[in-house]
């Protein structure tokens, strides 16, 4: 798969395409469905699949400081879109000129100027161009004006709820990771390079590795998870902690990883967590006897739900 920052990656030459352009972030069930949509039109007609996406949120430059919280990075989000059969991966920066774009220009620029569109795949409730003033039907009409089709989606769900990232984001906020993995297809993934912490893991007997994670990285409620560690190719079963440490009296909230029947120095390696259940909240105990003795029923607890 291609990727692309910015239209100047685009190679010349570059022909007709399907496109589908949206967020992403979280590449949810309800992104699946679009994007392997796209990925079937693509098919149909010979033509490569293209996913447009932004960087940073639009939300960011639109409103600062009201950056959603993340759920993929914009290198997981490219990876999962080539899972899926995406051809090229296009990352527009959402600049201040950008933003002032009105929607036919923006559809005539990217849509068919760079990217020849010939079909065009978003999300129902999808809007573009300056102060969001574009929507579907006026992207139908401008596909109409410029030669290509559009197909706007509803974005799948159950019975229940639709899948979106919003909802994925509340589910991982109030720490409900089964949930938010029934709307991902997969365990939510906290990444992060891993940095000298505290030490008291080790003290403790269940040396931890100390995830620094990126800005805006969603991180689920204070607790201890069951979850799996990834480095490099190997993905190694972990207890993890998210939290501030009551019983230390932490003040910065940390994300620590004690990887089962394993003693290696991680520090300065790029890892992942994928968090597959939640085993608790977080506690504050006077006695540390007391915290090791529950730190022992996490991970026997962990083993049992990763067997």
């Amino acid at each position: 798969m291609e990727r692309w920052r910015g239209l100047d990656g685009v190679p010349t030459g570059w022909g007709r395409s399907v496109v589908t352009v949206g967020v992403f972030d979280g590449m949810h069930r309800g992104h699946q469905q679009l994007v392997g949509h796209a990925v079937t039109r693509a098919r149909e007609r010979g033509l490569p699949a293209v996913l447009v996406t932004f960087d940073p949120h639009p939300a960011e430059l639109v409103r600062p400081g009201s950056h959603p919280a993340q759920l993929t990075t914009l290198r997981r989000r490219a990876d999962l879109a080539a899972e899926l059969g995406i051809d090229a991966f296009c990352v527009l920066p959402f600049t201040p000129e950008l933003a002032r774009t009105e929607p036919a220009a923006f559809a005539h620029h990217v849509l068919v100027e760079r990217l020849h569109a010939a079909v065009v795949l978003v999300g129902r409730n999808f809007r573009f161009g300056h102060r969001a003033a574009g929507d579907v039907p006026l992207l139908v009409e401008l596909g109409e004006r410029f030669g290509f089709a559009v197909e706007g989606l509803d974005l799948t769900g159950d019975d229940t709820v639709t899948f979106s990232s919003t909802y994925v984001r509340a589910c991982i906020d109030a720490g409900d990771v089964a949930a938010a993995a029934a709307a991902l297809g997969r365990p939510h993934r906290v990444e992060g390079v891993v940095v000298h912490g505290a030490r008291r893991g080790r003290d403790l007997g269940f040396p931890t590795a100390n995830i620094a994670t990126a800005p805006h990285t969603a991180l689920p409620a204070d607790g201890i998870y069951a979850g799996r560690f990834a480095i490099g190719e190997r993905v190694l079963p972990a207890a993890v902690s998210v939290g501030t440490n009551p019983t230390f009296s932490g003040r910065v909230r940390t994300v620590e990883a004690y990887v089962l029947d394993v003693d290696e120095d991680f520090y300065g390696h790029q890892v992942a967590v994928d968090l597959v259940a939640r085993l608790r909240g977080q506690v504050h105990y006077d006695d540390i006897a007391a915290l090791v003795e529950q730190m022992h029923r996490d991970v026997a607890r962990t083993r049992e739900l990763l067997a």
